[in-house]
């Protein structure tokens, strides 16, 4: 009997990397290798895409194409929903398996994911899928999450092959071109610029973390507040992180090994700066911890994690003030610079992005789902699980976090004392041409507080957090505190706007 050809082909995903990628090792193992990229009209067309992101995905995906290339795997890419795609392709090369990591993201992916199945199972296709963060598929109960995380993250990096067998027969194939038409006629040009200073591949990723770990990231828990300190204080990874480039483990490791080496020198100065670096490293486990929550129940994405808070702004939506918040003309000039420099350069440090929801919801009382989206697009960084999560904990709908109702002029007073920022994104402020404040922030904020404690009294409200918190909540052994860990022992929940990972 003649063994069957083992052909196996990879489907990058939000896993754009060469490095730590367990279904590239797999395929080493196989007859045959070839790897694909889908450019989804699915995504394409989805509410929280924007034109940045299809042009990171494009950089990263041409420098993987280039590094996958140089050890014998070819990298193809094609545009459609991704069953139509691998119908395509299993006629021009009978591949045998199907390798991916999992993804945690939104719906249309879940959706997606099941088709794919359903697919695999009517061609007779082995499809395996790998975890990549700390994230847990089926998890029914958060009892040991932590501990599991710790365990995920310390496994050794997965070795990269040399070379891959390449796929005979398929040399007809050919490679495809990145889809820009398509991608236009789907309603989404590439016009919109990436931000100055992202690079595409595994080498633009690396250098950006180590600058952070051997330099910037020396005043990190100093710096990350704010918007001026935060440009240059924080890590700057998080859209390499988000679109897979580096996974988790490579840099949980990359910072312990970094703070083990700081605390090896026995000098104050080396200390202090292992220091400012745990707080980096705690957000890293807060961060899965977050996308857990989308992985357990997805559709808080769409409805209110309490559903005691239906009905709490969705008849009263203002699309006059969602609007002022979007385009940064609400009158609050600490809002009004923060939209503006998020618009314009896809990132915004964690407690701004916090501040901007705060206000959107408190404020404005606007319902979290299109504040949301409006955010999903500008930030290059988004990541599902944890902007879906974040929403609801900064609007007040988780039913068991504390209410943040964050101040725009105390943040100003903080973070911007002597207005550098405000003037460097809103240079109309203190002229005419400055629209007064859309809102009395004192009557909003008390009408906020109103509604939502006085909810939150209600049986239904306190018998529903309970739930909430049973299925969501961390444990007291498991996640660590973060801020001033070391030098106050007891740390609430943090307030971070966790896709950032700052």
């Amino acid at each position: 009997m003649v063994a069957m050809t083992s052909r196996a082909l990879v489907w990058f995903k939000r896993d754009l990397r060469l490095q730590d990628h367990a279904p590239l090792q797999a395929a080493a193992q196989c007859d045959e290798a070839l790897a694909l990229y889908v450019v989804e009209p699915e995504w394409v067309r989805s509410d929280e895409c924007d034109a940045q992101h299809l042009a990171f995905a494009q950089t990263q995906v041409a420098s993987l194409r280039a590094a996958l290339a140089a050890r014998g795997l070819r990298l193809l890419v094609r545009w459609g929903s991704v069953p139509e795609v691998l119908t395509t392709l299993r006629r021009e090369w009978a591949f045998t398996d199907l390798m991916s990591h999992e993804e945690t993201g939104p719906g249309w992916s879940y959706t997606r994911d099941r088709a794919v199945m359903a697919w695999c199972r009517g061609h007779g296709v082995a499809w395996r899928e790998w975890p990549q963060s700390g994230v847990v598929r089926g998890l029914r109960n958060r009892s040991g999450w932590a501990l599991g995380w710790q365990r995920r993250m310390n496994a050794p990096l997965v070795v990269t092959p040399d070379r891959w067998r390449a796929a005979s027969g398929a040399d007809a194939i050919a490679d495809g071109q990145w889809p820009d038409r398509e991608i236009a006629q789907a309603g989404h040009g590439l016009s919109r610029p990436l931000p100055a200073g992202v690079a595409g591949g595994e080498a633009a990723a690396w250098q950006t973390l180590e600058d952070f770990l051997e330099g910037r990231g020396r005043h990190y828990r100093s710096a990350l507040s704010s918007p001026l300190t935060a440009e240059q204080g924080c890590s700057r990874i998080s859209a390499w992180l988000a679109f897979g480039v580096l996974s988790m483990r490579q840099v949980h490791q990359a910072t312990e090994a970094r703070i083990a080496r700081l605390r090896s020198l026995q000098d104050r100065e080396a200390n202090d700066f292992a220091w400012h670096l745990r707080g980096f490293a705690s957000r890293l486990r807060w961060h899965c911890h977050f996308m857990q929550k989308l992985e357990s129940q997805p559709e808080i994405e769409w409805v209110n994690m309490a559903r005691t808070c239906d009905g709490l702004r969705e008849e009263a939506f203002d699309r006059e003030r969602l609007e002022a918040w979007r385009t940064g003309h609400t009158g609050y000039p600490m809002v009004d610079a923060c939209m503006r420099s998020l618009n314009a350069t896809g990132w915004l440090n964690f407690r701004m992005r916090a501040m901007l929801v705060s206000f959107a919801a408190y404020h404005l009382w606007l319902h979290w789902r299109e504040p949301g989206l409006h955010l999903a697009r500008q930030f290059l960084d988004f990541e599902p699980g944890i902007h879906w999560s974040q929403m609801q904990m900064q609007s007040g709908t988780t039913g068991i976090n504390t209410l943040r109702m964050y101040s725009p002029a105390r943040q100003q007073v903080d973070h911007d004392p002597h207005g550098e920022f405000i003037r460097r994104w809103v240079p109309e402020f203190g002229s005419a041409a400055y629209p007064p404040p859309i809102v009395d922030e004192r009557s909003a904020l008390q009408h906020a507080r109103d509604r939502l404690y006085a909810l939150r009294q209600t049986a239904p409200a306190r018998a529903e957090a309970d739930a909430v918190q049973a299925r969501h909540g961390s444990r007291k052994s498991g996640l660590p505190p973060t801020g001033r860990a070391r030098r106050r022992a007891a740390t609430p929940l943090p307030n971070v706007q966790a896709s950032l990972f700052d």
